[in-house]
C-alpha cells in the first residue's frame, strides 16, 4: 500500500515537471520572451503597472518569464525528484 502511494507521488512529480515547459508555453512564457496578446503578456502589463513601470526582480512573472527561457531548472526538478524519490524507498523498505 505504502509503495502503491511512493509510486503515484513520483509518477505525479515527473509529470509535473515534464508537462511545465508546455504549460509555460500555453500561456504566453517562450524561449524568445513573452508572446505578445497571451495570459503572461496580460501578467507582465499588470505587474509593471503595479510596480511603477517596471517587472520586480524576484516576482512571479519575472521567475514564470525565466523558467519559460531556459530548460535547466528542468534538469534541477528532476534531481530532486530522484532524491525525494530514493528517500521515500528507502523509508518504505526499511520497515519490518
Amino acid at each position: 500500500f505504502i509503495l502503491g502511494k511512493v509510486v503515484a507521488v513520483a509518477a505525479g512529480a515527473v509529470g509535473a515537471v515534464a508537462l511545465a515547459p508546455v504549460a509555460l508555453g500555453a500561456i504566453g512564457f517562450t524561449s524568445g520572451g513573452v508572446a505578445a496578446g497571451s495570459f503572461a503578456a496580460g501578467m507582465m502589463s499588470s505587474a509593471a503597472a503595479a510596480n511603477g513601470g517596471g517587472v520586480a526582480a524576484g516576482s512571479l512573472v519575472a521567475a514564470l518569464q525565466s523558467a519559460g527561457t531556459s530548460s535547466t531548472w528542468i534538469f534541477c526538478s528532476i534531481t530532486s525528484i530522484n532524491d525525494l524519490s530514493l528517500n521515500l524507498g528507502m523509508e518504505v523498505f526499511s520497515q519490518p
